[in-house]
């Protein structure tokens, strides 16, 4: 007799096939088959407490190892719950898969209930969505899904398995062969062109966007700036791409124009923007009198109106800057031309870092959490206030060990993403930093990260207010309303969940409390005040002075 198989079993046969070991989400009565062919299997289901968690948590392993992440849900609200993550992986270009549960397509006993088209709405937010009908296309339908997330630019894509498929019994299919997927190197004439133009600048400068956090891409970009010698700046999320501590180093463009590290983007005649994606807030801004564009990267550049590369080398970005490296090694002895500006631009950046004052500034905070993470420990952020200035003030030498999120900017994530971080690399210190708003948005995992027995601690700056909402009103002038909360106690809340919780109560015991918390591992919460006066007098009032003494 013909072997028969469950669509379910051979979704999750097919999901094997593809290395997943873990899927993250809630799953409801619409993927019963799908759990139970789980439990038969070799992948472990991670229940979170809340969809958008497990969204996070799947992208964050997209992004870390550069293969598809796994989240589930059911129908309806719980796939409606999945959709911020699969923005958040949208935008940034983070491999992963979201699947949900969906009433019997054959039948409708239910009639409508719970039931919204889930599949159009995930179209606008994914690569791909589309509703299994068949369960004998599953196999085909999870090997294309996973090629399709996985190629540039890679992101989510969504499968809807409706519960009679799951159940369906048809006669075996077998799992589709994995094959890797090759991306070309530039065109020889375009990495001619580019190092025509390179060699042809008084004052190249070198930019590490977003598409250079890849895993693939690492080396190749640090072999091209130690290989040429040109200086380099980073925009948030391209952080950790070259090592940090090297002398070549200009800063981060945390804002898009004024700050020191535009002394040197305005000062270049040519930048090579290499991985530069459109979804970050822009690094600088490019203008008629500006300096010449280089674009290199996986895709072609979108031209913005603040974005319109003169030049453009597409490519696998590791292998073509090899290939652009061989053209102008020891042929560039402009290359340093700007280098006189970076003493000066860190200087700036470093000021009043190790200041005592109570509350604790933002660059203090900066300042000691440096002290405590080891090259290779990972800091993921949540979205706020202190996100501009971690990211503009700490240092990372090692790729993909400072975690924000500079596309979609969604609170909530700090906590699920760190918790991500810390399952993958168990022997490395993991620190999340939230704000107290972002923070009691995904709170609830602190549940999961308990019953997960992750080492892991959770930094939260508490200042009682949407505190980056609240600074744009001030400085537009606007009357201070509408951006003030009360908060529970934070390290009672941590115990409650079986976490530990330390509340800082004075500067010198901060970097302290956070070297203890990592040495007796487990779940920690350490809560700190801060004090973000700094922002206005050196985010506004400062650097407009800057402004004004270069005019």
């Amino acid at each position: 007799m013909e072997r028969k198989a469950k669509g379910s079993d051979l979704f999750v046969a097919a999901l094997e096939n593809e290395g997943v070991d873990r899927i993250f989400g809630i799953p409801g009565e619409e993927n019963l088959d799908l759990v139970e062919s789980l439990r038969a299997s070799r992948i472990e289901l991670i229940l979170t407490r809340h969809e958008q968690a497990a969204a996070f948590m799947a992208a964050t392993h997209g992004r870390l190892t550069g293969k598809p992440g796994v989240c589930l849900s059911t129908l309806g609200p719980g796939a409606l719950n999945l959709s911020t993550g699969a923005a958040y992986a949208h935008l940034g270009a983070m491999p992963m898969i979201l699947i949900t549960g969906q009433k019997p397509i054959m039948s409708s006993r239910q009639a409508r209930f719970q039931i919204v088209d889930v599949v159009a709405t995930m179209k606008p937010l994914t690569k791909l969505s589309r509703q299994i009908v068949s369960a004998s296309s599953i196999p085909t339908v999870v090997r294309d899904a996973f090629r399709v997330a996985m190629e540039e630019r890679p992101g989510p894509v969504h499968l809807e398995l409706p519960e009679d498929v799951a159940g369906d019994e048809v006669p075996a299919v077998p799992v589709i062969p994995v094959h890797p997927i090759e991306i070309p190197v530039a065109h020889r004439a375009a990495l001619d062109r580019a190092a025509e133009m390179i060699m042809a600048a008084k004052r190249p400068l070198v930019m590490m966007g977003a598409a250079t956090s890849r895993p693939r891409s690492t080396h190749g970009i640090a072999s091209f700036v130690r290989r040429t010698g040109i200086p380099f700046f980073t925009t948030q999320m391209g952080k950790g791409t070259v090592p940090g501590g090297t002398n070549l180093y200009m800063g981060t463009a945390a804002l898009s124009e004024r700050d020191y590290v535009h002394d040197a983007i305005d000062a270049a005649d040519l930048i090579v923007a290499i991985g530069h994606d459109p979804i970050e807030k822009p690094p600088f801004i490019m203008g008629p009198s500006g300096p010449k564009v280089i674009h290199v990267s996986y895709t072609p550049a979108s031209v913005e109106q603040v974005y319109f590369p003169d030049a453009e080398v597409v490519g696998d970005v590791g292998p073509s800057l090899e290939l652009l490296a061989d053209r102008l090694e020891g042929k560039l002895p402009q290359a340093g031309a700007l280098l006189p500006l970076r003493e000066e631009i860190l200087k700036h950046i470093a000021d009043r870092a190790t200041e005592a004052r109570w509350p604790p500034t933002p660059q203090r905070i900066v300042h000691d959490i440096r002290q405590v993470i080891p090259e290779n420990g990972i800091v993921a952020l949540d979205n706020g206030m202190y996100k501009i200035w971690i990211a503009r003030n700490y240092r990372t030498r090692v790729a993909n060990t400072l975690l924000l999120d500079n596309a979609l900017a969604t609170m909530g994530a700090g906590l699920p993403s760190a918790m991500m971080a810390a399952m993958l690399y168990p022997d490395r210190r993991v620190l999340a930093v939230a704000g107290d708003g972002g923070f009691m948005m995904n709170s609830q995992e602190m549940e999961t990260a308990v019953r997960l027995k992750l080492n892991l601690v959770v930094l939260v700056l508490e200042d009682k207010a949407y505190g980056m909402i609240r600074w744009k009103q001030a400085v537009d002038r606007f009357a201070d309303y509408g951006m003030t909360f009360g908060n529970p106690d934070f390290a009672l809340y941590a115990k409650a969940y079986g976490a530990k919780g330390h509340r800082i109560e004075s500067i010198d015991s901060f970097g302290t409390t956070l070297d203890a918390a990592f040495r007796e591992g487990g779940v920690h919460l350490v809560v700190v005040p801060i004090d973000y006066s700094e922002n206005v007098r050196v985010l506004v009032d400062e650097l407009r002075a800057h402004e004004k003494a270069k005019a």
